[in-house]
């Protein structure tokens, strides 16, 4: 039997194996350093860095807020060619305010880019005029500014040194207001007057029928009030329960008819009892048609 002869095909000269030494141990894989994690890790730090000193070089040099600005403004531009301009204005609680003080502190003009329009900087300005309480201003897209406001309402004149000032609900000064505008509001008197005319008024509105008689309130010594009718009559009020005291006046009118008579002074300082003081006739004069507030 003919042996085979085993071949082998001799492996060119100066070729080795690149994975195995002589020995036949595995060799070490050789990595370019450009391919290295680390190395690669250090070159997207330099360009993240490089971003980011120049987004900073850009941005303090003033190109990075012009460049803002001007996408602002396109944008805005843009909505105003699709329609979105203040077309219209509506106003809401307004008794005293001119509308012309009232468009002047908007600022709005008919057609602008309405999302230019500030609705917080307007409230602001809005506020501040002396009539106005409270206000609310929004944009009602597409193109309506909307404002409701509050107003203060005037309660009565306060006499002090002399003149006339106008008072609202809660006691303040309402600037600008004058006298002549509201001539049938009660008058009242005294350092502390404003700041109780509210309570006053809601005890003389319990007998709305004699309360249009009353034409002036003196505080007294900070504890009381003295009514002055329209027929001269002094009404002296309680400190303590004031009125249940005049709700006892209203109902001795009512019976008596005692302010047409010949007196000068009515006290209802004592709880049980009315007194009078007697005077020349008085004559009634007529009586102001009370003004709402």
């Amino acid at each position: 039997m003919t042996k085979r002869k085993s071949t082998a095909t001799a492996a060119p000269k100066g070729a080795q194996d690149m994975t195995a030494t002589r020995s036949g141990a595995p060799r070490p894989r050789v990595t370019p350093w450009w391919r290295k994690r680390g190395t690669r890790l250090g070159l997207v730090g330099v360009v993240l860095g490089g971003m980011a000193l120049g987004t900073w070089w850009t941005w303090h040099q003033g190109w990075g807020p012009r460049l803002l600005e001007q996408a602002r403004w396109q944008a805005i531009s843009w909505s105003a060619d699709i329609g979105l301009r203040i077309g219209e204005v509506l106003v809401e609680g307004r008794r005293e305010t001119s509308r012309a003080d009232l468009l002047a502190a908007l600022r709005v003009d008919r057609d602008a880019p309405i999302l230019t329009f500030d609705p917080k900087a307007a409230r602001d300005r809005v506020e501040a005029l002396p009539w106005v309480r409270t206000a609310v201003v929004e944009r009602l897209l597409p193109d309506t500014v909307l404002l409701r406001i509050e107003e203060r309402s005037p309660l009565a004149l306060w006499q002090k040194e002399g003149s006339f000032t106008i008072i609202d609900d809660s006691g303040e000064e309402i600037p600008g207001a004058t006298a002549e505008q509201f001539a049938d509001l009660v008058v009242v008197v005294g350092e502390d007057a404003p700041a109780h005319t509210a309570g006053l008024l809601e005890i003389l509105g319990s007998e709305p029928s004699l309360m249009e008689r009353v034409q002036a309130a003196v505080r007294v010594g900070g504890r009381r009030w003295n009514l002055r009718l329209d027929n001269g009559i002094d009404v002296q009020l309680p400190e303590e329960s004031p009125s249940r005291a005049w709700s006892r006046l209203a109902n001795y009118e009512k019976t008596h008819q005692v302010l047409d008579r010949d007196i000068k002074a009515v006290d209802l300082r004592l709880p049980d009892r009315l007194v009078v003081k007697r005077g020349h006739p008085a004559k009634p004069q007529p009586r102001r048609k009370g003004r709402s507030t």
